[in-house]
């Protein structure tokens, strides 16, 4: 992500929002939020999102909506749902001829895309990121230095605190995806 950049996140969950405070750090100024839930958006806003959208609100595609509502400008687009329709609106979103879609999210087993080469031989980028990118070894010390200098805060990301003896119910409020 470029300084000034705008950029889109599908999904706001835990990675979803961690995603948004990257595009903070590195000078995003548009951060568009996508979820169904919009009991999200206030956690998203405080990490860093400049707009929210729930696709539930519009009858027609949301990749349409938001080319539409960025004059097809969208620099980045992250998408970390791990669902095949939204890998496909999170590349199809993006501008044309420099836009790069990154696929974090991980749909369930034995699911292939299918894809338009229009849709890349355009200029598109297409990737998919496991851990961020990051090199372990190199990049998480210099995370927790960042966090530490208070670049970022990791904060909102923790919604719930649980004793040992409560982990059960701390996985399923995971699982459940409402926090």
């Amino acid at each position: 992500v470029t300084p000034g950049s705008t950029c889109v996140v599908f999904g706001l969950g835990g990675v979803g929002l961690s995603v948004i405070i990257g595009c903070k750090a590195a000078g995003a100024s548009r951060i568009i939020a996508i979820d169904t839930n919009k009991d999200k958006f206030a956690r998203a806003k405080e990490v860093g999102a400049t707009e929210f959208i729930n696709p539930l609100d519009y009858k027609k595609p949301i990749q349409d909506v938001l080319i539409e509502k960025t004059n097809n400008t969208i620099d980045f687009s992250f998408e970390v749902v791990g669902r095949l329709d939204t890998i496909m609106a999170a590349l199809s979103c993006c501008n044309f001829a420099y836009g790069v879609s990154v696929i974090v999210g991980v749909p369930p087993g034995s699911q292939n895309v299918s894809v338009d080469p229009l849709l890349l031989l355009t200029g598109r980028t297409w990737k998919g990121a496991i851990f961020g990118g990051f090199k372990s070894k190199d990049d998480v010390p210099k995370i927790v230095t960042d966090v530490i200098a208070k670049k970022f805060t990791l904060d909102p990301l923790i919604t719930h605190v649980y004793n040992f003896d409560k982990i059960n119910e701390g996985f399923e409020l995971l699982r459940s995806g409402n926090r």
